[in-house]
């Protein structure tokens, strides 16, 4: 029993990190990938990041359009569900970790649905990391001081936003 009990405080550790550093699991909803998918023009060979992937939803919608899908996922449960679902497509991988401590300069897209808290930090990374061009799509939130960079927006009434700007 006690092992059962270890398990279950690691799970709620992980997910407790996760809400406290960027966000809570809160999966993307179905409906919205298919314009999350368009608004960020993947093309088959872009290679594609999801920084807090939850169980996968949008790195596995990127390799069906041909991408090669990196998901970064610090909270336990959903990674294990994305590392599992993994298994079944070769150009996707999901990463165990917190994506402030992983390199992404390889992204050609990165994909964010996380709190607004987080945005400053994510911010100096991407300036810091990723190559000039490189399209980041903020999922719910604009980025303040970057509207210099947004390059395309939808936001349909009673929806999310979903904001895209380009290093």
């Amino acid at each position: 029993m006690t092992w059962l009990y270890l398990i279950i405080l690691i799970f709620l550790l992980t997910a407790s990190y996760a809400g406290l550093t960027a966000a809570p699991w809160l999966p993307t909803k179905k409906r919205d990938v298919p314009r999350l998918i368009a608004m960020a023009e993947i093309k088959p060979g872009d290679k594609v990041y999801d920084l807090g992937c939850g169980e996968g939803r949008l790195v596995f919608a990127a390799v069906a359009k041909g991408a090669t899908a990196v998901g970064i996922e610090v909270s336990l449960l959903p990674y294990l569900v994305a590392k599992i679902r993994s298994f079944a497509e070769p150009r996707s991988k999901i990463i165990f970790g917190d994506f402030f401590h992983k390199n992404i300069s390889s992204a050609d897209i990165v994909y964010v649905f996380l709190m607004e808290k987080s945005y400053e930090r994510l911010k100096r990374k991407f300036l810091k990391e990723l190559r000039p061009g490189t399209r980041v799509i903020f999922h719910c939130w604009k980025v303040k001081g970057w509207e210099d960079k947004l390059i395309k927006s939808d936001k349909p009434e009673k929806e999310l936003g979903i904001y895209v700007y380009q290093i």
